[in-house]
């Protein structure tokens, strides 16, 4: 004779009934705080980083190599004790190892956080969220449609420092995006770069094509920077270059094979943002290509976490700036006239759309 067994778990299921809780029964536990904490704690994380490279530990310790917290607070001639803290609170980071009280760079230190390191992030980390008073002042920002201290009062102030910080990484990028687009092929291509900061993409370009010219613009001031990178790179000589507002800087119609707009256009708008592009396809010749290089958000402004908090950003500090999806840019590019678009991610967060001006 078949006996009824007792349901698993009967406790729960006396209280988790519809009749308790309006929805059919389940296991029930709160959500995880983790998310507020990890927001709470955000802000000490950033400035453990800031001070690390402030007071020189990442270049300290690639010279002196695995040391105690005695040895390298001598050699900054700084309390042991607090330099102890830090120096944990950075291991904490995952931005140090540490073994039985010796502190030494892991393989992320080395990369990115020495001076020299391959990808060194080192001047970009202090200037990447952009003024840090205006994020004690969002609020504000939200109220008002407008920061208090946009950087546009002073760009050059902010502009120099942060194309000289961006530079290894856009570099990079701007070099590995030859891999996806074969830009080297190009015999002897006029490249336009509208905004160049340090022309990190410029650069690039003219070392894949050694018989290329290029013509570098920025704001005066900031231009200065790629007259330097262009120096120290060797490809000067190749370069005119062109001070001047990008939305008003004379541009020749329909003569140039490559124009680049690397992380402009999200400064400027959607307005702006589109403007720049009908410069770009103006400017090229049929069959030219655009490179536009920016962080965009997905349709629903939500799975790329690191492109919505850019748009954060510059809406904390700029005073039209804001992050755009995907699809926004390809409606502008293909209302523009552009085709054959492709979207390329020569290094991780550092995507670019690559269009094309029809015959």
């Amino acid at each position: 004779m078949f006996e009824p067994r007792d349901a698993p778990y009967p406790e729960l299921k006396k209280t988790h009934t519809m009749a308790h809780t309006g929805r059919p029964w389940t296991d029930y536990k709160p959500p995880p705080a983790a998310p507020v904490w990890a927001a709470i704690e955000g802000l000490g994380r950033y400035y453990i980083l800031v001070a690390a490279l402030d007071l020189d530990i990442f270049d300290t310790l690639q010279r002196l190599g695995p040391s105690t917290v005695e040895c390298v607070a001598a050699e900054l001639d700084v309390p042991i004790n607090h330099l102890r803290s830090l120096l944990d609170a950075v291991v904490a980071l995952d931005l140090l190892d540490q073994f039985t009280d010796i502190y030494e760079l892991n393989d992320t230190a080395e990369r990115y956080l020495v001076s020299n390191g391959p990808a060194t992030m080192a001047e970009l980390i202090a200037v990447a969220p952009g003024p840090h008073e205006n994020w004690t002042r969002l609020a504000d920002t939200v109220r008002n449609g407008r920061p208090g201290s946009p950087i546009e009062d002073d760009p050059t102030a902010f502009y120099v420092p942060l194309v000289e910080g961006t530079f290894t990484t856009m570099f990079r990028c701007a070099t590995r995006a030859d891999l996806k687009i074969r830009y080297s092929a190009m015999r002897s291509p006029r490249i336009l770069d509208l905004g160049a900061g340090g022309a990190p993409w410029g650069i690039a370009l003219l070392n894949g094509c050694p018989e290329g010219t290029a013509v570098i613009n920025d704001l005066p001031g900031v231009i200065e920077v790629a007259d330097r990178k262009t120096t120290e790179h060797g490809v000067a000589d190749r370069c005119e270059f062109r001070p001047g507002d990008f939305h008003t800087v004379e541009i020749e119609p329909e003569s140039y094979d490559i124009v680049v707009l690397g992380h402009v256009c999200r400064t400027e708008g959607e307005a702006g943002a589109q403007h720049l592009i009908e410069r770009a396809f103006a400017a090229l010749k049929p069959e030219g290509r655009l490179i536009l290089a920016d962080y965009f958000t997905d349709i629903e402004r939500k799975f790329n976490p690191h492109a919505v908090i850019m748009g954060a950003t510059m809406m904390a500090s700029t005073e039209k700036g804001f992050c755009f999806t995907h699809q926004q840019f390809s409606d502008w590019l293909r209302t523009t006239g552009f085709g054959a678009l492709r979207l390329i991610e020569p290094i991780g967060f550092q995507q670019s759309f690559v269009a094309t001006k029809p015959r």
